[in-house]
């Protein structure tokens, strides 16, 4: 089996940075892709940034404030997020596209997801 165990949200004023990790454990043969979106109340679920292997890409409006990294040896990816915004405020879910042996397809896993408060 595979888990992703997320952690580093909380509450923060305007202005702050928080840093998530995401770390993958259990069965894994390689990781593909890995990434965190995001679902805000009454909002669609919106990917926030993915990394593939040393290519990052992010959503516009988190541009230049969030950057995504990975630790290949810990299977963990990050998200050190600066100068928050209200708007940031959302439940932040990791992903993982994961393949668990050498013959077996690639999966999308993902974390139980972790609260990010902005306060203005």
């Amino acid at each position: 089996q595979v888990q992703l165990v997320e952690s580093g949200g909380g509450l923060v004023q305007a202005g702050g940075s928080l840093r998530l990790s995401c770390a993958a454990s259990g069965s894994i043969f390689s990781i593909i892709l890995m990434g965190w979106y995001r679902q805000a109340p009454g909002k669609q679920r919106e990917v926030v940034a993915t990394i593939i292997g040393d290519t990052a890409s992010y959503l516009d409006s988190v541009k230049g404030r969030f950057t995504i990294s990975k630790d290949n040896a810990k299977n963990t990816v990050y998200l050190q997020m600066n100068s928050l915004k209200p708007e940031d405020t959302a439940v932040y879910y990791c992903n993982a596209v994961i393949r668990k042996t050498v013959v077996s397809n690639s999966l999308p896993y993902w974390g139980q997801g972790t609260q990010v408060t902005v306060s203005s």
